[in-house]
């Protein structure tokens, strides 16, 4: 049995629960991401153990392949949105006395204010990819999993959303309108699309239980 009373894990939310800046609610989305991924995976497996599954061993795999992929790469995502707000803190902190270092610290904050935007980008971006699978892991994945199929669409919904707060609220710094503007629509889109996915694996895992 899994101890979650003294683990990493713990020491992950005492710092999540703290006052300092990181991790936040980039890291945490892409986290949420990652558990989702992972109940994908169980259902995945717990479909492909089973021969009287068998007719939908061939949907499962690339699903199943689809999640573990999209696991791996949320929790490097979780620590790659942390690193990219400490950049922008360290941007903000660089001396601004003569006029060359005034240019090179405006510099840095526009770089690590567009990598603040574009991690967490890439995080919905991932966790939507693998919300578009749910559906059919859902209708498709051993019946006695359908509230875990559910359970993995929330949770990458919520990375999406989640996600893509953290998108808007640096895209503020962003010099670059039309770079801001192809952002936003394309947060836009995964907003939505998200959302709609989201509706139909809990249509159709709640149908299955």
């Amino acid at each position: 049995m899994t101890d979650f009373g003294g683990s990493a894990l713990r020491r992950f939310l005492d710092d999540l629960a703290s006052s300092a800046p990181t991790p936040g609610g980039g890291t945490a989305a892409a986290v949420a991401g990652a558990m989702g991924a992972a109940l994908a995976e169980m259902v995945a497996a717990l479909t492909l153990g089973r021969e009287k599954y068998a007719s939908s061993h061939e949907a499962m795999r690339p699903i199943a392949e689809a999640a573990a992929a999209a696991r791996t790469s949320l929790l490097d995502l979780s620590r790659q949105d942390s690193e990219a707000f400490d950049d922008v803190v360290a941007a903000r902190r660089l001396p601004k006395t003569t006029d060359e270092e005034k240019a090179a610290r405006d510099a840095k904050i526009a770089a690590a204010n567009l990598r603040a935007a574009q991690v967490p980008l890439e995080t919905a971006r991932t966790a939507a990819g693998l919300l578009e699978l749910i559906p059919e892991l859902a209708e498709k994945g051993n019946p006695n999993a359908a509230s875990d199929a559910g359970s993995a669409a929330l949770l990458l919904e919520a990375a999406v959303q989640g996600a893509l707060l953290n998108v808007a609220i640096n895209l503020a710094g962003l010099s670059d309108s039309d770079l801001s503007e192809e952002i936003r629509e394309e947060a836009e889109t995964l907003q939505v699309d998200s959302s709609r996915l989201r509706d139909r694996a809990l249509e159709i895992a709640r149908g299955r239980i």
